[in-house]
């Protein structure tokens, strides 16, 4: 298999007009399991500095402003102060049931399993007990995927996570009904850490939803989190995963996939909340034949700032990528969506395909769009498009002449913006909330 080169732009480094955190190393957790893997993601991180504008990747989020020093970890036993977690983000989303749920929380998980799946050799599990039962696999599997040296908040993740997940499919397993899990991040001042590792075996099926939430706060909090996907030779993984932070959080993710021969991702991302979002997620084709799907929803209003910055990889002939992702701004709010095709010398009959759509609904925000293209081999077929525009006053001065009101003839074009996302989107429960960020959104 041909090697991906790196196709980032050289970068001039500088000093951070950030200060850095004051985590120590006393601060990583100790338990026997991952503690090797947690010392060396912090030497990683003690030798990495903050982000600065100079750096390709950041361009276009400033981190000048981020109060790193702030940030400390929740303390034990001071959890019971803290909001719980809302009912509503504990029900399906994917189907009448679960077959497994974990919420993860500041002091600990609440985990629930299949017994038929756990008889299956299915894993579903927190950190916490994958150290004390899975402790192998766990050790096996983490930091493949997702390297801490890969930046600043990946080292630091890998380093501090306690609250992270484990889905481990066998082979050949079919999953039948979908998992579900939530990472509930409330409180000032705190930073949160997350892992989440999706290991699906040669021939297994499964669905699985993430979601990280917390309420809005007066002052700051902080999440850095790792997400590690692979799926195995003619594997199938459907993910969702959503992000509706609170307006006071700085959220940063590392998120890369690995697909190999004759497997299918299909990757939904939906954000609508957080203060500033930096999010790299990266798409590796490695096996011939292998598909993958990325369709992204964001919704921004205020003064909130979204980063996504999508890879597709293609490493192997025969290989497939679709990525569509649409957003809507409001007030002075800010969306950034930089993404690149990759195709490696070899990686023939590659079909690539990548579309970013934005509605600017206020003259005060704003949507940059950056799609690319790096291509070596010679019988390909890679397009990309990037659109930014405002409301149409057709169809309003249309829906307005039937007696609808403005305010409802705007939602409805929204609505109608948003719907080639929808029906990519084969989960009414996540149809649905995703619905009611775009009435709430337009509400305010």
């Amino acid at each position: 298999m041909q090697e991906k080169p790196k196709v980032s732009v050289s970068r001039t480094r500088r000093e951070s007009a950030a200060k850095d955190f004051t985590f120590t190393q006393a601060d990583v957790p100790s338990a026997n399991g991952l503690a090797s893997f947690r010392a060396s993601a912090w030497d990683s991180f003690k030798k990495l500095s903050l982000p600065v504008n100079t750096d390709e990747a950041w361009r276009r989020t400033d981190l000048r402003l981020f109060p790193a020093p702030d940030f400390k970890l929740p303390k034990s036993g001071a959890f019971e102060d803290l909001p719980i977690v809302p009912e509503e983000l504990l029900k399906p989303l994917t189907g009448e049931q679960h077959g497994g749920q974990i919420t993860l929380l500041p002091g600990g998980s609440q985990i629930q399993l299949d017994e038929a799946l756990a008889k299956k050799g299915v894993v579903f599990t927190d950190f916490r007990t994958a150290e004390k039962n899975h402790a192998d696999l766990l050790a096996k599997l983490i930091g493949q995927i997702v390297k801490p040296e890969d930046g600043k908040f990946a080292a630091l993740a890998s380093a501090m996570s306690e609250n992270g997940v484990l889905l481990y499919v066998p082979k050949n397993v079919t999953v039948e009904y979908p998992l579900h899990s939530v990472l509930w991040g409330p409180g000032t001042d705190l930073a949160h850490f997350s892992h989440l590792i999706v290991y699906v075996e040669d021939g297994a099926s499964v669905t699985y939803v993430h979601e990280a939430a917390s309420p809005d706060e007066m002052g700051h909090a902080m999440h850095a989190g790792v997400v590690e996907i692979y799926v195995g030779k003619d594997a199938n993984l459907r993910f969702v995963e959503l992000q509706s932070w609170g307006r006071h959080v700085w959220n940063f993710s590392h998120e890369r996939a690995r697909v190999e021969r004759g497997g299918n991702l299909d990757w939904i991302f939906g954000a609508v909340g957080s203060r500033i979002t930096k999010n790299f997620s990266d798409l590796d084709l490695a096996g011939e034949g292998a598909q993958g799907r990325m369709s992204g929803f964001y919704f921004t209003d205020g003064t909130q700032h979204l980063d996504h910055d999508t890879q597709q990889n293609h490493l192997a002939p025969h290989t497939t990528s679709d990525l569509l992702f649409k957003g809507a701004l409001k007030g002075k709010s800010r969306s950034v969506w930089q993404g690149m095709i990759y195709v490696a010398p070899g990686a023939q009959k590659t079909d690539g395909y990548q579309a970013n759509r934005n509605l600017v609904l206020d003259d005060q925000a704003r949507a940059d769009s950056i799609p690319g293209l790096e291509i070596l081999a010679d019988d390909v077929r890679c397009t990309h498009g990037a659109t930014v525009g405002k409301l149409e006053m057709e169809p309003l001065f249309y829906l307005k002449s039937r007696g609808i009101p403005q305010r409802e003839a705007e939602q409805l074009v929204v609505e109608g913006f948003f719907d080639p996302i929808m029906q990519r989107i084969p989960f009414e429960g996540v149809r649905e909330r995703f619905q009611q960020a775009i009435q709430d959104k337009l509400s305010k």
